[in-house]
């Protein structure tokens, strides 16, 4: 079993302990979520890389879901979809800054640049994005990161 699974099983028995409502229900959904990726296909074992990118996908959904929420007049439902963005994030790599993704995405453009031999252009984007995504590891999110992709390669 992966140590990040580990880790959030053994909160979840704190929290259960503590009596802390919200937090034991957003951490028993992200159990869910990693259980119905771990049987989704062929049966396997997640890795902390995979459970990584469960708790992006769950955070992912949860912001959606508060604006959503907010456009729609309802910002009781939007901040409990925040408050379990919370506790979710106590569980990702620290974010990288604008500055890290902006160095990060120039490293990736110039590794493409020499793999390929020629200046990048937008043409290659799939490819730099690849490779940024790789590198970032779950500590950016893939809209700021494709956003800063597209301003260095447009500039």
């Amino acid at each position: 079993m992966s140590e990040l699974k580990t880790q959030i099983r053994d909160d979840l028995k704190t929290a259960m302990k503590a009596r802390e409502k919200e937090r034991t229900g957003t951490i028993r959904m992200l159990l869910a979520a990693i259980q119905a990726e771990e049987t989704t296909g062929t049966k396997h074992e997640l890795t902390d890389d995979d459970v990584l990118k469960v708790i992006a996908r769950e955070i992912k959904k949860r912001r959606e879901s508060a604006e959503v929420y907010r456009e729609n007049d309802r910002p009781e439902l939007a901040d409990a979809e925040l408050a379990e963005v919370e506790v979710l994030t106590a569980y990702q790599p620290k974010q990288l800054d604008d500055a890290g993704v902006a160095d990060l995405v120039k490293v990736a453009i110039a590794e493409v640049a020499a793999d390929e031999g020629e200046p990048v252009t937008m043409k290659q984007m799939g490819q730099v994005m690849k490779l940024a995504t790789e590198k970032a590891a779950g500590r950016v999110d893939g809209k700021r990161l494709s956003a800063q992709v597209k301003a260095e390669l447009q500039a």
